[in-house]
C-alpha cells in the first residue's frame, strides 16, 4: 500500500476504508461539529430537509461568539432561536455566550483532538489542526446534512508539507512566520491543499503558537492547516479530556505536492498591509503609519500567550493620546486566567478598553467598528476592505508584539525598539 498523508489517513478512516487517493470523493463521517450563531441559518436548513432529530447529540458544539452580549433585535432573536433548537434537540455542549470565540473554547473543552475529522460553520475551523486534526470550514447547508446524518462529502486533497527551521529572532513570533508564508504563497497558494508544517522550529512552538498558524493557513486557501501532534500537544489536551489520544502522522514515503523549506532565522516583524492578508511586508516598511486603533484579540491572537507579550510592553506605559486600544481575551478561561495574572491590570492602567470575549472588533461587530479614514493595527487574520467597519477604513496586521508597540507610539512602532 502506498504511503498516505496525514489528511488521506484521518479521511480514510473517516469513510471507513482502507486507503484513499488524492482527488478521490470519499463520503466521510465526522467526528465532531461545531456552530456559533450561523446555527439559527443551520438549524432552518435541517428543517427545510425534513430532517426530524439531530444524528448525535454528544457530537454538536453550539456556542455564540461573533456578537455577544446580543446587540441587535435581529441577532437576539438568531439566538432565541439556536437556545429553542439546543433544548428541542437535548444537545449536550452548549456554552452560549459564557465560553468565548469558538476556536479557543473548542479544544479547552475537550472537543478537539489528533487524528478527528471536524467541521465548523466558520471558514477559521482550520485551527483545530494545531492539534492534529483535520478540520475545516463548510457551509450552513451542508452542515444541515451533517447534523441529520453525521456525514458530508469530501475530495481528498493534495498536500503541501512547509519545514521551518531556525530560531526567532527577539520580538518575532508565529504570526510573523505565517504572515511571511502567506505572503509568499498568495491567497490562494494552497486552495483546496492540506498544508503540514513540521520541522525543528515548529516542534518547538507552544500550542498557542501553533493554533494561530493553522488559524491563519486557510488565508492562504488551505482546506486544511496541519501540525502532527506530539508531546506538546498530548501534554496540553489531557487535562481537558478523557478520551483516548492517538497521534497521526504522515508516512515516510508519503507523496508531497510540494515541499518547502524555511529559516525563520533572518525574519523580521512582517505586518499585512491593507487590504489583504497575502498584502505582507516586513515591519520597517510601514513604521510611523498613524494608527488610530489598535485591536488585540481575534481567533488568531487572543490567548494568554498573547495578552502577556502585550501586558509585558505596556506595563508601566499608556496608550498615546489619539489612539484607542481595545484587548478581547479569546475565552473566559483565557480572561480568567489574564485576571490572576495581573494582565488585566496592565491594560487598564496603560488606557485600554477590555471587553468580554469573543470575536468583537475582527468581524466589525459589536464593538471597535472603524469610521472612514480610520487606521487600524489589529493582531487578526483579515484585513479585507470594510472588514472592521468603514469600507474606507485601513487595517493592518501583525503580531501582539506590534499591537501593543504601536498602541504606545501611536504609529505603527517595532516592539524591538520599546522592549522593556
Amino acid at each position: 500500500m502506498p504511503g498516505a498523508t496525514i489528511a488521506q489517513k484521518v479521511l480514510a478512516r473517516a469513510a471507513g476504508l482502507s486507503h484513499v487517493e488524492v482527488g478521490q470523493i470519499v463520503d466521510a463521517q465526522v467526528d465532531r461539529v461545531m456552530s456559533h450563531e450561523n446555527g439559527a441559518l443551520v438549524a432552518q436548513k435541517f428543517r427545510e430537509l425534513g430532517a426530524g432529530h439531530v444524528w448525535d447529540v454528544t457530537k454538536m458544539v453550539q456556542l455564540f461568539d461573533h456578537r455577544v452580549p446580543a446587540d441587535t433585535e435581529q441577532t437576539a432573536a438568531g439566538h432565541k432561536a439556536v437556545r429553542q433548537f439546543v433544548k428541542e434537540q437535548g444537545l449536550v455542549h452548549f456554552y452560549g455566550e459564557r465560553g468565548g470565540i469558538c476556536h479557543q473554547v473548542m479544544p479547552e473543552k475537550g472537543h478537539v483532538r489528533p487524528g478527528e475529522l471536524i467541521v465548523g460553520t466558520d471558514s477559521h475551523t482550520t485551527t483545530y489542526g494545531a492539534f492534529g486534526a483535520v478540520s475545516a470550514g463548510i457551509g450552513a447547508t451542508e452542515m444541515a446534512g451533517v447534523w441529520a446524518t453525521g456525514g458530508l462529502w469530501l475530495m481528498v486533497p493534495p498536500t503541501i508539507r512547509i519545514s521551518v527551521e531556525g530560531t526567532f529572532q527577539p520580538h518575532v513570533y508565529a504570526k510573523d512566520l505565517i504572515l511571511s508564508i502567506i505572503g509568499r504563497l498568495g491567497l490562494d497558494g494552497a486552495d483546496y491543499r492540506s498544508v503540514e508544517f513540521d520541522g525543528p522550529l515548529t516542534s518547538s512552538l507552544s500550542v498557542a503558537s501553533r493554533m494561530t498558524i493553522c488559524n491563519q493557513a486557510m488565508e492562504m486557501g488551505a482546506k486544511f492547516g496541519i501540525i502532527p501532534a506530539d508531546d506538546t500537544t498530548l501534554s496540553w489536551l489531557r487535562p481537558r479530556t478523557d478520551a483516548a489520544l492517538q497521534p497521526v502522522h504522515s508516512d515516510a514515503d508519503a507523496t508531497f505536492e510540494r515541499h518547502l523549506r524555511i529559516d525563520v532565522s533572518d525574519l523580521s516583524p512582517q505586518v499585512a498591509k491593507p487590504h489583504s492578508p497575502a498584502n505582507v511586508a516586513p515591519l520597517e516598511q510601514v513604521l510611523g503609519v498613524h494608527v488610530d486603533q489598535a485591536f488585540l484579540g481575534s481567533c488568531t491572537n487572543a490567548r494568554l500567550e498573547d495578552l502577556q507579550i502585550a501586558a509585558a510592553l505596556l506595563k508601566g506605559r499608556k496608550v498615546a493620546a489619539g489612539t484607542r486600544l481595545i484587548v478581547t481575551p479569546a475565552s473566559w478561561e483565557v480572561y480568567r486566567d489574564a485576571a490572576a495574572a495581573g494582565y488585566l491590570g496592565i491594560f487598564t492602567d496603560s488606557g485600554a478598553v477590555i471587553t468580554n470575549p469573543g470575536c468583537g472588533a475582527c468581524i466589525g461587530g459589536v464593538s471597535g467598528i472603524l469610521s472612514a479614514g480610520e487606521v487600524c493595527i489589529s493582531s487578526s487574520n483579515r484585513n479585507f476592505r470594510g472588514r472592521m467597519g468603514s469600507a474606507d477604513a485601513q487595517v493592518y496586521l501583525s503580531s501582539p508584539a506590534v499591537v501593543a508597540a504601536s498602541a504606545i507610539a501611536g504609529v505603527v512602532a517595532d516592539p524591538r525598539e520599546v522592549a522593556p
